[in-house]
């Protein structure tokens, strides 16, 4: 089929035929072929004439087609409800639509920078790529849509912007956002101490006052509260209100802890808090409910807040108070003699690099193993030169010369029901062999730290007590009722009294009735204070170490002194403990931090705090942990120098907001 657009080449085949045809005839008769020709001749002026005029009006049509077309596209631009851009690299305006004009009030000229009109207009970031955001000028939300402009002399082109109003829909997007539901459980966490030793009328004056308080401040933020029990509330807020209280980081636990009767132990309150994404309401109950339990295992008065996927803690000013009752204990302790029973060999863990603590509480967790007659083994983490000086002791007598192993050994064992026990940690990146929780279900934890978001799963018991001085503080009280007839020798009395010393900084840190109760019951045992001082006698190095690193601190504002130990050497995890006590007791020091390489890849942390600040949440930013005076945290592929300034930052910012 002929595809061009000219008709004439199809009047000259015709003509062309008619032509041979004027040619046959008048070889027949030449009358007639002299009156073709003429018919011919007509014909081919007829066609070319009438071909001429249908191309000239067909070009005409075309040139009005495009004129339309082009008065069309540029009335389409003009008011075109988005302002579109044409940007260069280093910001400023090439060309635009009259619709910018009507967004930002006046003209701009070629040549003005973005960031005159537009400072929150996103450029450099995003600069020859693809794709759309959402920026605020004012009261007023925008969307930007942005392409990439390719032109021949300029290496980094242009952007091409389409901006559209979408206030109206921010607006809703933002008063969805506000309404939605945060389930709040609230509760007094020290409820039977606060009481005791109070009269009937002052127990009702001060729970009145608590519950007026709690009340006032719900009704201050608009929301719905109801007490399930005595020391049990239920509250529903809408989500504006929450960031509300956030904003004032909950002044109702500061109010709440002025309150006190005539034994003048302040009121404290636990909150745990879920606000509503898309689970169901009972999703969401449970969620607050286990916040309630973090918040709790944390040392209480203090929030726990789960939003936006991620949990945030508020308050924790106070330490965590000591229970009078040793009832969970004796629970506990049974429940676990039970569990031990039941496993055919039993595995001990502490956390990495062991400290006395955690080596003091294995060993006495062992000592239950061996009283219920089963195999059991302590898995040693590779870095512990801090406490060899204890494990070598240990490994002397042949009762305890197969009891230490490492990770390796234990996880080529296979028995078929055993019974692994974590202590002093809770947490599942610190333990010494994680590959030992993976493989086996059945795990006890047993902890006195403050408990973090990062917390072992399906634990079959937990017992974590952040009001404990040490978990071999909780261990001892275990042993003590886990049988009558139960006899510690003088080893284990000793090493479960180092693991108390160590971390109370010889019974001046963290220390309450119980913990006395714990030193009583093993020195009675026999442990030896003598052997003690032994095992924490450092060598001269070590002593020098300590030395410099103290010299080289830095004093801030605030109390806060900070100071590095930048070579690795062996026990520096003790040493940098050590330097972070010392630097607590210079006057006016609030808050000690030490960063110090640990090994070759991995930069550790040791904070102290005279009682005022909380270093808990400056180390669980480093994924770390521990207690308000007392914390630690350990960085995998990070730069000494790097984590230091980050620490000092963190520091400052916390005592500004503090005091």
């Amino acid at each position: 089929m002929p595809k061009n657009l000219s008709a004439w080449i199809d009047s000259c085949v015709f003509l062309a035929v008619y032509g041979i045809m004027v040619l046959v005839l008048a070889a027949f008769n030449m009358y007639m072929g002299v009156i073709s020709l003429v018919v011919w001749i007509c014909l081919a002026v007829f066609a070319r004439e009438r071909c001429r005029d249908r191309q000239e009006k067909f070009e005409q049509y075309c040139r009005e087609v495009v004129c339309n077309v082009n008065a069309v596209s540029n009335y389409a631009i003009n008011h075109i409800p988005q302002a579109v851009l044409i940007v260069s690299p280093d910001g400023r305006l090439q060309w635009s639509n009259p619709a910018l004009r009507e967004f930002v009030g006046h003209t701009c000229e070629q040549g003005t920078m973005v960031a005159d009109f537009w400072p929150d207009m996103i450029l450099k970031p995003i600069w020859g790529m693809t794709g759309e955001y959402i920026f605020t000028e004012g009261e007023t939300s925008y969307r930007a849509m942005y392409r990439p402009v390719k032109v021949e002399d300029a290496e980094e082109g242009l952007m091409a912007f389409y901006v559209q109003d979408v206030t109206d829909v921010a607006k809703l997007r933002k008063a969805y956002h506000d309404s939605r539901t945060a389930i709040f459980y609230i509760e007094i966490d020290n409820y039977d101490e606060v009481l005791q030793g109070l009269t009937e009328a002052e127990r009702t004056a001060l729970l009145f006052d608590v519950n007026r308080t709690v009340d006032e401040w719900m009704r201050k933020l608009g929301g719905f509260l109801r007490r399930v029990s005595d020391e049990t509330f239920v509250a529903i807020l809408e989500r504006s209100a929450l960031e509300r209280a956030m904003q004032d980081k909950f002044e109702v636990l500061d109010k709440v802890r002025a309150l006190h009767g005539s034994n003048k132990l302040p009121v404290t309150l636990s909150m745990g808090i879920a606000v509503a994404d898309r689970q169901t309401f009972s999703e969401l109950a449970m969620q607050a409910h286990s916040n309630l339990e973090l918040a709790l295992g944390r040392g209480g008065d203090q929030v726990a807040l789960q939003i936006d996927g991620k949990t945030q803690f508020f308050g924790g000013k106070s330490q965590a108070v000591e229970k009078h009752t040793r009832v969970k204990a004796r629970v506990v302790a049974h429940a676990l003699r039970d569990l031990i029973a039941k496993a055919d060999e039993v595995f001990v863990m502490g956390h990495q690099n062991e400290d006395f603590d955690a080596l003091g509480a294995a060993f006495g967790v062992a000592k239950m193993a061996r009283e219920g007659r089963k195999p059991v083994h302590i898995v040693l983490s590779d870095m512990n030169e801090g406490i060899d000086k204890l494990t070598d002791m240990l490994k002397e007598k042949p009762e305890y010369a197969d009891l230490f192993i490492k990770e390796n050994e234990a996880v080529a064992m296979a028995p078929s029901n055993a019974l692994l026990i974590v202590v002093d940690t809770h947490i599942p990146h610190l333990v010494a062999s994680p590959k030992l929780l993976e493989k086996y279900k059945n795990v006890v934890v047993i902890d006195h730290h403050r408990r973090s978001e990062s917390v072992i799963q399906n634990s079959v018991l937990m017992y974590i007590e952040p009001s404990s001085s040490s978990t071999s503080e909780l261990v001892t009280e275990l042993l003590m009722y886990l049988s009558n007839d139960l006899v510690l020798t003088r080893l284990e009395a000793t090493a479960l009294y180092s693991g108390i010393v160590v971390d109370t900084k010889n019974f001046g840190v963290q220390t309450g009735v119980r913990t006395f109760e714990a030193a009583a019951y093993l020195r009675r045992a026999g442990a030896d204070p003598v052997v003690i001082r032994y095992l924490f006698r450092s060598d001269y190095e070590t002593s020098t170490t300590i030395a410099k690193a103290t010299a080289a601190a830095k004093l801030y504002d605030g109390g806060l002194i900070v100071t590095t130990c930048p070579d690795v050497i062996p026990n520096i995890q003790a040493i940098a403990a050590q330097v972070a006590d010392s630097l607590l007791r210079i006057e006016g020091v609030r808050m000690s931090l030490v960063v110090f390489q640990l090994s070759e890849d991995t930069v550790g942390i040791s904070a102290r705090s005279s009682g005022e600040l909380n270093v808990q949440v400056i180390m669980e930013h480093f994924g770390g942990g521990g207690h308000q005076n007392v914390a630690g945290a350990q960085i995998k592929d990070a730069v000494l120098e790097d984590i230091e300034a980050e620490a000092v930052g963190l520091a400052k910012k916390y005592i500004e907001e503090n005091g």
